[in-house]
């Protein structure tokens, strides 16, 4: 439901008595206060918390960091794709786009922190 339509309904609420005064403001203030600034929609952070993969990936590490947000196996996501690039390549625009717009995955992987066995010599 909208803010808008939220205050509506408290203000309704209000004229027709239901409310008191005090309930009304600590309602209306409750209502502001969960749609504030600070926080940002539930589809904005989970488009703003988009990485590309650096352990699951074939190419660019895209599909498993759509993978990780939406929780559908990674091979999903490859096969939307190359669906996609059957269908006038348009599979292949989205990929590359997001290949260079979206930022990598900032965990380490194994092998950079050094749990990897080295060969000796």
């Amino acid at each position: 439901m909208a803010l808008s339509d939220e205050l509506d309904k408290l203000d309704e609420l209000h004229r027709r008595g239901v409310l008191s005064d005090d309930e009304f403001s600590r309602a209306k203030a409750r209502v502001l206060d969960a749609a504030g600034p600070d926080r940002p929609a539930p589809g904005l952070a989970a488009v703003n918390g988009l990485r590309r993969s650096r352990s699951d990936r074939w190419l660019g590490g895209v599909c498993g960091g759509l993978a990780q947000i939406t929780d559908v196996a990674g091979w999903i996501w490859r096969l939307g794709f190359v669906l996609l690039v059957l269908c006038a390549g348009t599979g292949l625009l989205v990929y590359l786009l997001l290949w260079i717009l979206v930022p990598e995955d900032d965990a380490p992987l194994a092998r950079d922190a050094g749990t990897w066995p080295r060969a000796s010599g």
